[in-house]
């Protein structure tokens, strides 16, 4: 079954710094956008950055320009979060899906997703003293 596997979160105190994997199994990830995602309790599902595969892009919602940056292995066809400085508000499921290109672009508003898109079972981030 082709999907994401994401891994890396855990319970980091503010101001900490995480590195999240999403390897994907089943397809090839050069092939595709690919954003990360997070959910907190209670909260809608918000877009964190989006890799655009035509033009090698990357884009970051507001909330965290600056502070996080993505990435990602052809070789080993993964994507990759590398979180710093991180808040309270950052606490939430992190998940990795590919996307399509009107998304990827702005991260706004809520990514209704398509049948054949990749997702993963995420991951939580924790980010609390």
């Amino acid at each position: 079954q082709a999907q994401f596997v994401e891994s890396g979160g855990g319970l980091v105190q503010p101001g900490g710094d995480l590195k999240l994997s999403c390897p994907a199994s089943g397809f090839n990830l050069a092939n595709y956008n690919v954003a990360w995602f997070r959910q907190a309790p209670g909260k809608a599902r918000e877009g964190v950055s989006c890799f655009v595969s035509s033009d090698s892009t990357t884009h970051y919602a507001d909330s965290v320009k600056g502070r996080v940056l993505m990435s990602r292995s052809i070789i080993k066809n993964t994507a990759y979060l590398h979180m710093s400085a991180l808040k309270p508000e950052d606490t939430g499921v992190y998940y990795c899906a590919t996307v399509d290109h009107a998304y990827c672009r702005s991260l706004r508003g809520e990514y209704i997703g398509a049948e054949n898109d990749y997702w993963g079972q995420g991951t939580q981030v924790t980010v609390s003293s």
